[in-house]
């Protein structure tokens, strides 16, 4: 009967232990499609599911080095004086710790503000948290590389 007891404890974790990995893939590809969905609610001013995508506590540092809360975020987003051309996210990688997920990669927007033509090219980092069992973006910073 102890035997018993011991390989069935065994067996338990070893599923366990090989179904983890399984989840951390599974969430890398969630939290990656969360992020194009992301760009593409920023680029189309879907301000609704913008909002979804934000916690509450949110921080953005955007290229300029300001910084914006998640409602000055979606009121900068809304900005009717801002048309976003491309916007387009690329070397993106996510890794997963838990119930964070860290997000790494390029950026490229293009497009008018104000009448004016502009063109990024950044580095991107965001902090994805699962909160309430949905992930949520609570952390993000974009920067401009400095050309060589």
């Amino acid at each position: 009967m102890h035997i018993h007891k011991t390989c069935v404890l065994a067996f338990i974790l070893l599923v366990a232990s090989t179904s983890l990995p399984a989840q951390e893939k599974s969430d890398a590809a969630t939290v990656r499609t969360l992020e194009l969905k992301w760009t593409e609610s920023y680029k189309a001013h879907s301000i609704d599911i913008l909002s979804s995508l934000l916690a509450e506590d949110f921080v953005i540092t955007i290229e300029d080095g300001n910084t914006f809360s998640k409602a000055g975020y979606i009121s900068h987003t809304a900005d009717s004086t801002v048309k976003v051309q491309v916007a387009e996210l690329s070397d993106l990688r996510v890794r997963v710790h838990g119930d964070t997920a860290i997000v790494t990669g390029a950026y490229h927007e293009k497009g008018d503000s104000n009448g004016k033509r502009y063109e990024y090219h950044d580095r991107l980092t965001d902090v994805w948290m699962k909160i309430g069992g949905k992930w949520q973006v609570v952390a993000s910073h974009y920067s401009v590389p400095l050309k060589q």
